[in-house]
């Protein structure tokens, strides 16, 4: 497995710059109130549950399966890597959240993510809200000038939030779809690379890309997709999981067997080879780390689009602490104008090419 640095040793970030003062949304599919978001304060100013009424945040402390991927996704922006010891923070790591559930790990609904949108919009005053990242997409494909969603998508931009969608995976091919809201002209829509997780190119990552029903050509630029550093879920069986193999991993030999006794229950296969040389035992310890993607015992490498989308909005944020004037316009503006573009990537699938982040910063300050 290759080095994974930060997002922010890899972007060449402005490290002065967090996102202070500025609260980013996110729709998706669950959360979780990860250390890295509430310690040793709480930066989640709100959470919303379009599907129930009733939805209070002790869903926040409550893990299950349609918590990972918005916890993730938060984190990956604003986390302040406080179980790394500040190492994988986000770019925006002193922001405030806006976290909106707007559906479930299995299915997301096309107009469950418009009433998100909604929400947003109308709560946007009272919570400061300047950007919206969308690391989900809707049921299916749909005109800007019809769609639900994709006026809901632009009414927010309208109204000064900067919207940030993925663009999705589906780019194995020569032809993709992009779905709302990705597809509406004024979402920054993000498709991804691969870095190979030490900030050196390595070339194209299958994000989606259009032209878009309405032909328009998305996504507008491209953010690392792949060696993503992210958070465990605490409290489940992945976590457990990952503790155990990161204590085996920095035993010696000597006590390589013993500890694994000493856990028995959390890994039947490794619990099997308990009494087996110390030399089979780190292997199979090593083969399940790489399997699993450990980083550490709290965080993961993950890939796909809904990961490079939140690394944009950190950067958004990042640009707003510079500049609270910035329109979405400018911002979109900026991103693309400073883009660099990167070689062995058709255009279509890069758009203006891969997000500068010490050259949009500036363009910030200039205004």
């Amino acid at each position: 497995m290759p080095r994974v640095l930060p997002i922010a040793e890899r972007l060449g970030a402005d490290a002065s710059l967090a996102g202070r003062g500025v609260t980013i949304a996110f729709l998706d599919s669950g959360y979780y109130a990860h250390p890295d978001l509430v310690r040793p304060r709480s930066r989640i100013a709100a959470y919303h549950d379009v599907m129930s009424a009733s939805g209070s945040r002790r869903a926040l402390r409550e893990p299950d399966d349609s918590s990972w991927h918005g916890m993730m996704t938060s984190v990956v922006a604003a986390g302040n890597g406080l179980l790394s010891r500040g190492h994988y923070r986000g770019l925006a790591h002193a922001s405030n959240v806006v976290l909106v559930k707007v559906g479930y790990a299995h299915r997301i609904v096309h107009d469950d993510l418009r009433r998100g949108f909604e929400w947003v919009l109308e709560h946007r005053d009272r919570y400061g809200i300047r950007v919206l990242n969308v690391s989900c997409g809707g049921d299916y494909e749909a005109s800007y000038l019809e769609d639900g969603l994709s006026r809901a998508a632009e009414d927010a931009v309208r109204a000064g939030i900067t919207v940030v969608a993925a663009a999705g995976n589906d780019g194995h091919g020569n032809a993709s779809r992009v779905l709302p809201p990705a597809s509406a002209p004024g979402v920054i829509t993000v498709g991804g690379y691969d870095d190979g997780g030490d900030g050196v190119d390595r070339g194209h990552y299958p994000s989606s890309f259009g032209p878009t029903i309405d032909g328009l050509q998305k996504p507008e630029i491209v953010a690392p997709s792949i060696w993503v550093p992210a958070p465990i879920l605490p409290g489940t069986q992945a976590a457990a999981h990952a503790k155990l193999l990161e204590m085996l991993h920095a035993c010696d030999d000597a006590r390589l067997g013993p500890a694994l006794a000493k856990s028995a229950g959390v890994d039947p296969e490794l619990d099997a080879l308990h009494e087996r040389p110390a030399s089979v035992l780190r292997e199979a310890v090593m083969a399940k780390r790489t399997a699993q993607k450990l980083l550490s015992p709290h965080y993961k490498h993950v890939d796909g689009t809904s990961f490079a989308a939140p690394i944009v909005s950190s950067l958004v944020a990042q640009m707003l602490e510079a500049n609270p004037s910035l329109s979405p316009q400018r911002i979109k503006h900026i991103l693309v104008g400073t883009a660099r573009r990167l070689e062995g990537i058709a255009p279509e699938r890069q758009g203006f090419g891969a997000v500068h982040s010490r050259a949009a910063v500036d363009a910030a300050r200039v205004g």
